[in-house]
């Protein structure tokens, strides 16, 4: 009758041929029966020995294998500044620095309106009231609060194209 020891040789060639290094295999090949030996000291019944030292040693190779390829990237430290990975684009020093004008820009075109048409605006776009809520809270009726919103989107738009470089043609009188 075969004891766990038998397989040893076995078991070494076989990782030997894997890892073609035939310390590190030994080393596997150990740790392999030490987590056997724990196993069958906790217990638990071992049908097959020899299919669990295999199958033990498989699963570590694996993960040999994993923490080789982990180790196989190169540090972000390593590498030229061009080569190195960029940031998401909304990330970039550029772009935030792009949003905050823009968002002041807006900010300053909303706060450019009229006190009652300003207020009107911030509670239907920002608070979701529609307009009928807008004209209930202010006290006004639903056609002023559509042309005070009508006139906040119209100067929204107007900052939106000159910060974006949209030249927007004045309408000629007729003649």
């Amino acid at each position: 009758m075969l004891t766990v020891t038998d397989y040893y040789k076995e078991l070494l060639n076989f990782c030997a041929r894997t890892l073609k290094d035939r310390d590190a295999a030994a080393d596997l090949v150990q740790e392999a029966y030490t987590r056997f030996l724990v196993a069958q000291r906790s217990g638990a019944a071992i049908a097959d020995p020899r299919a669990l030292l295999f199958r033990t040693t498989r699963n570590l190779l694996i993960d040999q294998h994993r923490r080789a390829e982990v180790r196989m990237h190169l540090s972000l430290d390593t590498l030229l500044e061009e080569e190195q990975p960029l940031a998401p684009r909304h990330l970039q020093p550029e772009e935030v620095l792009a949003f905050s004008r823009y968002a002041q820009a807006l900010y300053a075109a909303i706060e450019s309106l009229p006190r009652r048409c300003r207020e009107a605006f911030i509670l239907n776009r920002f608070d979701g009231l529609s307009h009928q809520e807008v004209a209930e809270k202010m006290g006004i009726s639903r056609n002023m609060v559509a042309q005070h919103i009508i006139r906040g989107v119209l100067v929204c738009k107007a900052c939106d194209d000159r910060f974006h470089g949209r030249v927007v043609l004045a309408s000629k009188p007729a003649e």
